[in-house]
């Protein structure tokens, strides 16, 4: 052993300080994120005026505490439920669509050679620099013109070929051998076949990590669908939660329990794919 290595050595931390104090870090951590979520839990049990007038805290009254938010939720929430469900059904067609049109465009990038291929990856690459703010209003003049206002396909098609997901996508096939493909090639494989049967089975930790990105984006998308839907039965449930607040009158108590349950299927969606989030997101960032 070198000096240089023995005198490192020497002022290195011990072994279990180390894992003590990154245990300790992850543990605060843990309570940062944590925290939030439980006080609005609590928040649930409590009347919604005096949640808004004292904010959230764990200082409360247990004796006040009651399932009066939750009864009111499951039995008088009005159209919250179809909020939820149209939130819900356009966020899984639209995350299975983004994923599909997004790694099929990616895997061309990555695997074939074209005449202005450069110049397209640029061009997806400059996409991704461009705030979406910038590109509202003319698509939503074009939306207009074209009559297609208040509309659910309004919202799921202009975004299938998401330029993040595109390029995440990318890199993460960058990484696969091309003599994968040349072996399916000489057994009579499709070129379509080669994609859906070899190369999305081992792309399950990037599309688990583009589900739940994606998933969150377009779970909580908010200004783009309040831009194009009108009909109050059709609209998502951030916008929902939105219309509760009025000058008239405040639905403190349904905005607060139904903020809490829009985290469940974001959850859900998380504990589902965590194993492969983790790869996935590695593996997409370090292929090049």
């Amino acid at each position: 052993m070198s000096r240089r290595s023995l005198e490192r050595e020497k002022y290195a931390l011990p072994r279990w300080l180390f894992g003590a104090i990154q245990g300790l870090f992850l543990l605060a951590l843990t309570l940062i994120v944590l925290i939030p979520l439980v006080a609005i839990f609590v928040g649930t049990f409590q009347d919604g005026n005096e949640v808004i007038r004292r904010g959230i805290s764990f200082d409360v009254d247990l004796a006040s505490l009651s399932l009066d938010n939750y009864v009111m939720l499951f039995t008088d929430s009005g159209p919250y439920f179809r909020w939820f469900l149209n939130t819900f059904v356009l966020t899984v067609v639209q995350v299975a669509g983004t994923l599909l049109v997004s790694s099929f465009v990616a895997y061309g990038f990555a695997m074939y050679d074209f005449v202005g291929k450069n110049a397209a990856f640029v061009a997806v690459l400059l996409l991704m620099t461009v705030p979406f703010e910038m590109m509202m209003l003319p698509l939503y003049v074009m939306v207009n013109d074209v009559g297609l206002a208040d509309n659910y396909a309004v919202i799921v098609l202009p975004f299938l070929a998401a330029a993040v997901t595109i390029f995440f996508f990318r890199q993460y096939f960058l990484g696969i051998p091309k003599e994968l493909l040349e072996a399916g090639r000489v057994d009579g494989v499709t070129e379509f076949g080669i994609f859906f049967k070899l190369v999305l089975p081992i792309s399950k930790p990037a599309i688990a990590a583009m589900a739940i990105l994606n998933g969150m984006i377009i779970w909580n998308n908010f200004l783009w669908p309040l831009l194009v839907l009108r009909s109050p039965e059709k609209f998502t449930l951030p916008i929902g939660l939105n219309t509760l607040l009025t000058p008239y009158a405040n639905n403190y108590e349904l905005l607060i329990i139904g903020a809490f349950f829009s985290l469940i299927p974001i959850l859900i969606l998380y504990l589902a794919f965590q194993r492969f989030f983790v790869a996935g997101m590695t593996a997409g960032a370090l292929k090049g």
